[in-house]
């Protein structure tokens, strides 16, 4: 008799050619937490029914919780289709001998197009134009744009990446063709060749790419921005929790700093009334560095592809926890 087929529970979004390797791996049920309203994100316990209801024995997930009872059910795999699968207990998962499966760099090239935004729309006064042509205010207080948004140009100035993992090589190449000289700090990283010091005391723009570790949590504090160059612009599209953000805005206040862009807060929030919304110099977004249907696309094929190592016997590209391999063979 043949064996029944598959079925996965797929509640990330997916898009584009992995999605048709994921319908001939398996039979799928495909509800993304992205399109609920109001927002839905599944802790483990109701991950854990919804698994035993669709009789699944794969889970593709984005921000629902893997953890408990989730290993409880008969997986074959766990996919999280972030960089990091922090939404996975995979210590848990490895013990009931589950392998888990990730997406690295499926959004390098969308996190380094926002870095870039960020950048422009910062040191160029974008918004402030933009709200004066709303507004009708294009000869705002007596003057013309000309003078209230004079700028350095990019071209020409060096710019500083803390961190050159996949976003930071792609932020590297964006920066290179606006003619900026790059150079980079990343201890893990043979192509970075400057120290943290070195960085900051060379760099006219300094770009945040590094993960949240103990040894980066709150890593650019009061002494690195007053190691930084005079009227230094500051980017960082991975975590607040690099930067002291009560250090920010000192140096934001006293001019040290020129210019900033950010994409996360700690929390996934900022309150209306925090200092940082105060700056004509200061753009800030919602985490919306990863938000393009691109990286769906990306880290759909990047599951699909290692799923279908895996079912083979082979060993996937970027399994979490390969020891499981072992016990299965």
């Amino acid at each position: 008799m043949p064996e029944p087929r598959l079925r996965a529970l797929v509640t990330a979004p997916v898009r584009g050619p992995g999605l048709d390797t994921l319908h001939q791996l398996a039979d799928l049920v495909v509800d993304p937490w992205i399109d609920h309203r109001p927002l839905r994100i599944l802790n483990a316990e109701q991950l854990a029914e919804r698994l035993a209801a669709e009789n699944a024995t794969i889970v593709v997930v984005e921000a629902d919780q893997c953890a408990g009872p989730v290993f409880d059910q008969p997986l074959v795999a766990v996919a999280s289709t972030r960089g990091d699968p922090n939404n996975v207990d995979v210590p848990a998962a490895t013990k009931a001998g589950i392998p888990v499966l990730r997406a690295p760099a499926r959004n390098a090239d969308a996190v380094a197009e926002l870095g870039v935004a960020l950048l422009l729309a910062a040191t160029r006064g974008v918004l402030g134009g933009d709200r004066d042509v709303r507004e009708g205010e294009i000869y705002r207080d007596g003057t013309i744009p000309y003078q209230r948004y004079r700028a350095w140009q990019l071209a020409g100035r060096t710019a500083g990446l803390v961190g050159l993992g996949a976003v930071g090589r792609a932020m590297r190449w964006r920066l290179e063709g606006l003619g900026m000289h790059v150079v980079a700090y990343d201890p893990y990283a043979a192509e970075a060749t400057h120290t943290l010091d070195e960085l900051l005391a060379e760099a006219d723009v300094v770009s945040m790419h590094a993960p949240v570790t103990p040894e980066t949590t709150g890593m650019i504090g009061a002494a690195q921005f007053a190691a930084m160059k005079d009227g230094v612009v500051f980017v960082n599209t991975a975590r607040a929790q690099l930067h002291d953000t009560d250090a920010l805005v000192d140096a934001l206040r006293s001019g040290k700093v020129g210019a900033v862009g950010l994409d996360h807060f700690v929390g996934e929030h900022l309150p209306v009334d925090h200092p940082l919304t105060t700056f004509p110099n200061v753009v800030l977004t919602p985490h919306i560095g990863g938000a393009t249907y691109d990286t769906e696309a990306n880290h759909t094929r990047i599951i699909a592809d290692d799923l279908c190592r895996l079912l083979a016997g082979a060993t996937p590209y970027n399994i979490v926890n390969p020891e499981v391999l072992d016990q299965r063979r």
